[in-house]
């Protein structure tokens, strides 16, 4: 039976598991939309395509399933490449058509021609064009094979009049789902046990490459009495009922995590690729599990590098080990996590009738959503406030922009999950210039009946770069925002929406707009002189704000400096 391209595409898509479409309608997609109109298929209308891929993204990092972006040549399709650069990196199986002109325009400068391949193929698992009909199905499902079993997004470029074009190919190229097991061979499972044998004070050190291995890694740290420090992105898996969890390591970390690392004399490192070289100990023997040889030793140099599952590496390395008692490594970190934890809630559980700290609106956050909610959060100190203040318990999720470091990735990616879950809260930690830089798509949230909780960290600045440029020792430049009332602006456009701008009323607010049955935007006023406080203070940073103050107090601006010193080292 003859099928057009824009058929064979849809049928591919929709058979390897996809549910959804995001883009915007146009010229060189429209017969590929009428297909998907006529397919299982739902197409998701959004205002912005950047938005489209994130949301995406969102679904499909959170479901491990396949989700589609479609664009039209030229603008349409390079709209999408911030979203997809942010969805690639956090390994989430898209599939991007990506259209072009008609094949008889191109190469000739036509409007809107754009070389696809250059632009995508840099950041996918997967670019190629189809170029001829019976190529349909064979590379659509190539490409979502490619997305699921790499982890990443796929692109397949189509020109605008190939998709009218139809193909009497009867081969059924389907999508092939393996679940291999890898782990190292016995001689490195061997070497590995003897140098754990041979260290007095190991860290375990987890990554996202160990996500479906908690169970495991719980058993390692219990046989090794090890704390256990992670990665902000195994945080969901790791932290849950974890008695050697000792936080995170990092600028955005905490002391415990940081010191267990720092002190330890052999740290093992699970499934991780943590960029930061001067967060690695320095005297410390390192062994490293990854599922991706050439990331082996690229962050640091190892000392032994093996490929494997990090659960069934695990599994078949503890009858290797022998047990041990606690000793001062892991009570030192244990004890030292407890009063991280103290330092987190004492700052979040002191609200200033005069102003709203926003470790407090994360707390409360924490204490009124639901142990199934999902939490998104936008890059800079949203994230922050997500990381050390929301408790990872029950089914709770979390993503954050951490490996491409977008800017309002919080309420897009929202929107993916929660198409994916319609039964789960789904919450939007979102910063004002997050919010104000894609916030067209509010009108997407009513059109297609997404709802969402948008909680909006309103400070009247982009305050992640403020610090940086404070900690830096420079005044700080061009951050100020001049915001509307986003509650207001909410209204206007459907969307339930309440300002907050007294401590004393955040608890009901947040109470009403958790219990909104659409979406609902909760706009908080919180304070602008927060610093986003490392785990360890160092001098350069103090001196660096140091310099701030005297610059501040120079160009008349010593009010600030005295907020500063009240909200963040005098409380």
């Amino acid at each position: 039976m003859s099928q057009t391209v824009s058929e064979i595409v849809a049928d591919t898509l929709v058979e390897a598991g996809a549910k959804r479409v995001y883009g915007i309608v146009g010229d060189t997609i429209n017969h590929f939309i009428d297909a998907v109109r006529r397919s299982p298929l739902d197409w998701v209308h959004v205002r912005h395509e950047e938005v489209g891929a994130l949301a995406a993204g969102g679904e499909s990092y959170m479901t491990g399933e396949l989700s589609v972006c479609a664009g039209t040549a030229g603008p349409g399709s390079l709209h999408f490449v911030n979203g997809i650069f942010e969805s690639h990196r956090n390994g989430a199986p898209v599939v991007l058509i990506a259209s072009n002109v008609d094949r008889a325009e191109q190469g000739l400068g036509f409007p809107q021609e754009v070389d696809q391949r250059k632009i995508y193929e840099q950041t996918s698992v997967f670019c190629e064009a189809i170029s001829h009909p019976d190529q349909a199905r064979r590379i659509t499902a190539m490409a979502a094979q490619a997305a699921l079993a790499r982890g990443g997004v796929a692109v397949v470029i189509v020109n605008g009049d190939m998709f009218k074009q139809t193909s009497d190919d009867a081969r059924h190229w389907s999508v092939h789902r393996a679940s291999p097991v890898v782990r190292p061979s016995e001689a490195e499972l061997d070497a590995l046990a003897a140098m754990i044998a041979e260290a007095k004070r190991p860290t375990i050190y987890v990554g996202i490459g160990a996500r479906g291995a908690a169970d495991q890694v719980k058993a390692l740290a219990e046989r090794l009495a090890a704390p256990v420090v992670h990665t902000t992105r195994s945080k969901e898996f790791i932290e849950p009922a974890n008695n050697w969890n000792v936080g995170m390591t990092g600028i955005l970390g905490n002391r415990a995590g940081m010191e267990a690392v720092a002190d330890c004399d052999l740290l093992i490192c699970l499934g991780t690729d943590f960029a930061y070289t001067q967060f690695y100990p320095e005297r410390a023997k390192i062994a490293q599990v990854d599922t991706d040889p050439t990331h082996l030793g690229r962050r640091t140099p190892v000392d032994l590098g093996l490929v494997g599952d990090v659960g069934a590496t695990i599994e078949a390395l503890l009858p290797r080990l022998q047990p041990r008692e606690a000793d001062k490594h892991l009570t030192a970190a244990r004890e030292q996590w407890a009063k991280d934890r103290a330092g987190y809630d004492k700052q979040a559980d002191e609200p200033d009738p005069a102003l709203i700290h926003p470790q407090h609106v994360a707390h409360l956050l924490d204490r009124l959503a639901g142990d199934d909610a999902i939490f998104t959060a936008d890059g800079g100190s949203p994230m922050v406030w997500l990381l050390r203040h929301l408790t990872a318990r029950g089914r709770r999720r979390f993503l954050t922009s951490l490996m491409h470091g977008t800017m309002a990735n919080a309420y897009p990616q929202a929107m993916g999950i929660k198409l994916a879950y319609p039964d789960r809260p789904v919450i939007a930690m979102c910063g004002d210039g997050g919010m104000t830089m894609l916030m067209g798509d509010l009108l997407t949230l009513v059109q297609e009946e997404i709802p969402i909780k948008l909680l909006i960290f309103n400070n009247s600045s982009l305050g992640f770069v403020e610090m940086e440029q404070r900690v830096e020792g420079l005044l700080d430049s061009f951050t100020g925002l001049k915001n509307p009332d986003f509650a207001a602006l909410a209204r206007c456009v459907g969307i339930e929406g309440t300002r907050v701008e007294a401590a004393g009323d955040l608890d009901a607010a947040m109470r009403q707009w958790l219990a909104a049955k659409g979406p609902a935007l909760l706009d908080v006023k919180v304070n602008r002189m927060e610093l986003v406080m490392p785990p360890k203070i160092e001098a350069g940073q103090v001196a660096g704000t140091a310099m701030f103050g005297l610059r501040a107090v120079l160009g008349g601006r010593s009010g600030e400096v005295v907020d500063l010193l009240r909200d963040n080292f005098l409380r």
